[in-house]
């Protein structure tokens, strides 16, 4: 049952952002993926299953994770101008895959 629950939370999800993407404020459609949901469930089990310090650490860790979605904002952004956009989707999707790569290479240089 808990199943069929997530996946009616991420259709009503689906259907807010195709809502608010016709109206006025259209650009709202971007913050409501941006809810922390996933971040919620990881801290939440982290926090119960680990100590303070490991729960701290995840934290900080997701302070340098939004640099990777950041890139793919960027890349994005620059990409709708000469591709047309699937194609600009697909690489600024592979260019977040890089970013994600060079920070967790770094972050496990670093902290491991």
């Amino acid at each position: 049952m808990g199943l069929v629950v997530k996946a009616l939370f991420g259709a009503l999800v689906v259907i807010l952002i195709g809502i608010l993407s016709k109206t006025r404020n259209y650009y709202i459609a971007g913050l409501v993926p941006l809810f922390p949901t996933f971040a919620l469930i990881a801290h939440y089990i982290v926090g119960t299953e680990r100590n303070v310090e490991a729960l701290r650490t995840t934290i900080i860790f997701g302070f340098w994770a939004v640099i990777p979605y950041l890139v793919y904002l960027l890349s994005l952004y620059f990409f709708v101008n000469s591709m047309k956009l699937p194609y600009a989707l697909f690489w600024a999707v592979v260019c977040w895959s890089l970013a994600a790569w060079v920070l967790l290479s770094l972050w496990t240089r670093f902290h491991a």
